[in-house]
């Protein structure tokens, strides 16, 4: 009762939506009322024994069975805690059974009767454990599966920048999260020179040279900021809480400057440079892709008025590329 007491409070507070902290105080509650109530499981059988009745000996070893079935089922994903179970529930019961087949009570095989249960039951309980450990593996591999594949989904294999599907989510809640005179600002990012370092030097040292852009521009935004790689040579950076468009302009030039400086790839010193187009939000709407499409005109400018500059998208922008400033 005290199991099912505990299982519905941990319910009621919210089950797995708490912090790690406290599931982790819950998983030491249930584990110790587990241990409790295995404890209390070899005691009546133990009590069972000393009554020497067949049917209730019968029904107190199933009801052991019956939860080392449980435990096993149920937890194999906590090892310690079905390895404890299942120790202080058959360690005891199989020793007891033990010296109980020692002492004469007239019966035919009254010894070996017992003795063979007890060997049985250690036998189970280790070829339980031994589920417990396949089981738990399969899990572990199941969850980092999911996990692996989770991050592709959302992250950039080569940069481990987030793609287009995790900017999409961060974006959203960006929008969700902003507050009166907030604007959000979306730069992007073309790098100039790059295709020149994958014809001279090869695929893998302009992988190296993507790899080190990326890291460039991680340390260079905020933690509620996001940097992503939209693919080939472009990147894209959302900026929030943005209260003024000279804040957007400062990160853009920034990070120009940042790009700009030489990378070392093998030994072999590279050079590219950035442009730089920013769309700004709830000005230019709030859909990300109209942004994109948006600070993609403005980066248009920025390539065409010499490269290595940025520049803001504007109403003449948006008439010119056909599009009409809602």
């Amino acid at each position: 009762m005290a199991r099912v007491w505990l299982i519905r409070a941990y319910n009621r507070a919210g089950s797995t939506t708490q912090d790690i902290p406290a599931l982790k105080a819950w998983e030491r509650r249930y584990a110790f009322l587990t241990y409790i109530f295995a404890l209390l499981l070899a005691a009546l059988h133990i009590r069972a024994l000393s009554a020497h009745e067949p049917l209730v000996h019968i029904a107190t070893i199933s009801l052991i069975f019956t939860f080392g079935a449980g435990i096993v089922s149920r937890n194999a994903s906590r090892p310690k805690l079905c390895v404890m179970s299942l120790s202080l529930v058959v360690l005891p019961t199989a020793i007891a059974m033990l010296i109980h087949a020692t002492r004469e009570y007239g019966q035919l095989l009254h010894a070996e009767f017992f003795a063979l249960q007890a060997l049985l039951l250690v036998t189970v309980a280790l070829m339980s454990l031994q589920s417990v450990r396949h089981l738990y593996a399969s899990s572990v591999e199941h969850l980092t599966t999911k996990h692996d594949l989770a991050t592709l989904a959302r992250f950039d294999p080569l940069t481990g920048l987030p793609n287009r599907l995790l900017l999409r989510e961060t974006f959203q809640t960006n929008v969700q999260s902003s507050e009166i005179g907030d604007q959000m600002a979306v730069h992007y990012l073309d790098l100039d020179g790059f295709k020149a370092i994958n014809d001279r030097y090869g695929h893998p040292a302009g992988d190296a040279v993507l790899r080190e852009v990326a890291r460039r521009l991680q340390s260079m935004i905020r933690t509620e900021d996001v940097a992503c790689r939209l693919g080939g040579d472009e990147f894209l950076l959302l900026q929030g809480h943005v209260r003024h468009q000279d804040q957007a302009d400062l990160l853009a030039r920034r990070i120009i400057k940042q790009l700009s400086e030489p990378y070392l790839v093998d030994e072999i010193e590279m050079r590219i440079t950035v442009s730089v187009g920013i769309a700004m939000a709830p000005e230019f709407g709030l859909e990300l892709e109209r942004l994109m499409a948006f600070a993609d005109t403005a980066l248009y400018r920025s390539k065409a008025k010499g490269k290595a500059q940025v520049h803001f998208c504007t109403a003449e922008d948006l008439r010119q590329s056909g599009q009409a400033v809602a």
